[in-house]
């Protein structure tokens, strides 16, 4: 249901989203860009971008992508959009060449969200602004990349404008390769990258499967063979050019080498026997499997299990979109979810946190003036009233705690309201309807 602001019109609003739930226009169609970006240059077309919450969507976009918290993967969020403000979540992770990030968001019954926005963006040292990789802005909210180098990502989640509800976010890792050996996973690697080799006059290229002699080795991808021989460290070789992401597979020490030169494959078709010729012959039987993209890369990111799923929340979804306080006189709000994670602000007792979003222990929470971090669920209680008041004069209550914030309703004099916090000079109220927001201190 759309909110009535007076800052913003509301049948231009309606207007507007109307206008962004129908088929692109014809700029839209020739010009390249993202959802998001589509999204926001609506929103400045349609003069929305001047008003209050039109501003304050464009900076908390800004802002997730400057202001990241930082998660591990596998990584699972249930979350809450606010459908009465502007938010947007920043959450950054680490990647290695060759992985398969998914990413999957999954809105709850009722969310009354219909497009949210969902892109992953790269962060390199070489670079001042996230470099855009994928993103999905559909019912489905799911989507696939391939980790090109190791790097730091970014996720940034934000709903379109006055709406809200719950969802839940999972990012997981996946291999971005078949298994090379038939039968074996992961677990059958007995030798990884770096290793030293001929007394640390070289580094190990590759990683070692161990198998029995005989197994089939077996294309982890489309392709073609590129070559098949012999060499005195490799023993009995095939190359596959990997046609599905550019670059070179390479088996070695096979007891039998069962294609030729120019031949197609698929993943799963049989390459060759494992077994330990070349330089491997004092070994067990193993296949020594590399990948090659300008230069060898480590393969073991290529071909791992796929993460198994984060430990959902304890926390029930009921808290999320909840006001907490700090148990405890001050409390720390951390970049990641972690007793050690970097501090990212403090929160005294009186000041109100708003539930965003909560991980298996830990709570994602939002600063009257913005900024977010994680708590332990267990540091913070609800917001229950620190006292009532009937307003001895009229007030405007507004959305953040700033005279120049969205103002949500004009409360006359001897409205009833209990405080439920206080922050900067301004004090959160819940009227007995319920709705809260923020009153200059009288």
């Amino acid at each position: 249901m759309l909110l009535r602001f007076r800052a913003l019109p509301a049948v231009l609003f309606v207007l507007f989203l109307t206008a962004c739930s129908q088929s692109q226009t014809l700029q839209g169609i020739f010009q390249k860009s993202t959802p998001h970006e589509a999204y926001a240059r609506k929103l400045k077309q349609a003069g929305l971008a001047e008003t209050a919450l039109g501003r304050d969507w464009l900076r908390a976009a800004d802002q997730a992508l400057r202001d990241s918290l930082v998660v591990k993967l596998p990584f699972q969020e249930s979350g809450f959009f606010p459908a009465d403000r502007a938010v947007a979540t920043g959450l950054r992770y680490p990647v290695r060449t060759g992985e398969t990030i998914h990413i999957s968001l999954t809105l709850a019954p009722g969310t009354q969200a219909p497009k949210v926005f969902v892109d992953a963006y790269e962060l390199s040292p070489d670079r001042r602004t996230p470099r855009y990789l994928a993103s999905a802005d559909t019912t489905d909210l799911s989507f696939r990349y391939v980790a090109e180098a190791d790097r730091q990502h970014i996720l940034r989640v934000q709903p379109e404008l006055l709406r809200g509800g719950r969802y839940t976010l999972r990012i997981r890792r996946e291999p971005s390769l078949s298994f090379p050996v038939k039968g074996k996973n992961d677990v059958a690697v007995g030798s990884f990258w770096g290793v030293p080799r001929d007394g640390g006059a070289r580094r190990h290229e590759g990683i070692d499967i161990f198998a029995k002699r005989g197994t089939p080795a077996v294309a982890s991808a489309h392709g073609y063979i590129t070559r098949v021989n012999e060499t005195t460290l490799g023993g009995r070789v095939v190359w596959l050019a990997d046609t599905d992401h550019g670059q070179h597979l390479y088996y070695a020490h096979l007891d039998k080498q069962l294609v030729q030169p120019g031949q197609q494959v698929k993943p799963g078709d049989t390459l060759g026997l494992v077994g330990n010729t070349g330089n491997a012959r004092t070994t067990s039987p193993h296949l020594h499997f590399g990948v090659y993209r300008n230069g060898a890369v480590d393969p073991f990111p290529f071909v791992r299990r796929a993460d198994a799923l984060a430990p959902a929340p304890k926390v029930l979804p009921a808290r999320l979109g909840q006001w907490v306080r700090a148990r405890e006189t001050r409390l720390t709000l951390r970049r990641t979810p972690a007793t050690t994670g970097v501090t990212a602000a403090t929160a005294s007792r009186p000041t109100p946190l708003l539930v965003l979003g909560a991980t298996a222990e830990w709570l994602r929470v939002q600063l009257p003036a913005g900024g977010t971090g994680f708590v332990p669920a267990k540091a913070v209680l609800t917001a229950t009233p620190l006292r009532r008041e009937n307003l001895t004069a009229a007030a405007d209550l507004r959305a953040l705690p700033s005279t120049s914030a969205l103002m949500i309703a004009a409360l006359p004099a001897q409205t009833a309201v209990a405080v439920l916090g206080e922050f900067g000079g301004f004090r959160l109220v819940r009227q007995p309807d319920g709705r809260t927001g923020w009153l200059a201190a009288s």
